[in-house]
């Protein structure tokens, strides 16, 4: 497996391997790359065939356009799926994508390069080093359409800002900048926007020529201490989720913001 051929990605999710990095790009720009659960679906059966192939050295996790991702589609071209219950496949998709990216056991490098919102936040912070350009921002904004943190955000976005910048963003749905998501510890680095491009080449570079297996054991040393609660997180975040996406409040919030008013939560 050492040409791009070894790899098929699908219309929104490009995979393609390239002397030892796998380049995984979301691909729905016009959209900020909203999600489906064909894309994250892509994106961890790619990397539990990364897992096992001498031929990738590290991924290359980013989004095409200006934007990393603006999380999990909610319009009727998002729902992709044809089962009776399109957003429950979808945090199933999304929970499945993101452990595939803890668990590989090679590094995984996120160039956020604008928003990263909703489960993009996820996806891209699930990676072992996340550089950011001076544009980008986070933002779990999901109480604002009746809906929780998921995709282990609960957990990962914890784990790096602690809990009180954590319940900030998730409570209030702030957003959080680039300066800020560095100095809060989300994010490995900021770059001008002109730079980053070169920046991620580099840090690729140094991961590719790097010992493959003291980066395999430090990467689960690090993740085993700081991820302890993960799966407990993707349990109690679906659990909650769909309840949530059942309620009058989501199919509100929903509304609300497809018409671009306030939401008039009713708390069921």
């Amino acid at each position: 497996m050492t040409n791009t051929e070894s790899y098929t990605g699908i219309d929104d999710l490009t995979v393609a391997l390239h002397d030892g990095v796998l380049v995984v790009t979301l691909n729905r720009p016009d959209s900020l790359n909203s999600l489906t659960a064909a894309m994250l679906e892509t994106i961890a059966d790619t990397m539990d065939r990364a897992a096992s192939d001498p031929a990738v050295r590290v991924v290359r996790l980013g989004g095409a356009g200006r934007g990393f991702s603006s999380g999990a589609g909610i319009g009727a071209d998002d729902a992709t799926s044809e089962s009776d219950d399109p957003f429950g496949d979808t945090l199933s998709a999304a929970n499945r994508a993101v452990r595939s990216i803890i668990a590989l056991p090679k590094p995984v490098v996120s160039i956020v390069q604008g928003p990263a919102a909703g489960v993009g936040v996820s996806l891209a912070v699930a990676a072992d080093v996340v550089l950011a350009s001076e544009k980008a921002y986070f933002l779990l904004a999901f109480t604002k359409i009746g809906l929780m943190p998921d995709g282990g955000a609960s957990a990962l976005v914890a784990a790096s800002i602690g809990r009180a910048r954590a319940m900030r963003m998730a409570l209030l749905a702030e957003r959080l900048s680039a300066a800020d998501a560095f100095a809060a510890g989300l994010v490995s680095s900021v770059h001008a926007a002109d730079d980053l491009e070169a920046e991620a080449n580099a840090v690729i570079e140094t991961l590719k020529s790097g010992p493959a297996v003291a980066l395999r054991k430090t990467k689960a040393a690090v993740n085993a201490a700081t991820l302890t609660e993960l799966e407990g997180a993707l349990d109690r975040e679906t659990e909650g989720q769909l309840a949530l996406l059942a309620s009058h409040d989501f199919r509100e919030g929903t509304t609300a913001f497809q018409q671009r008013r306030p939401a008039a939560f009713t708390d069921d």
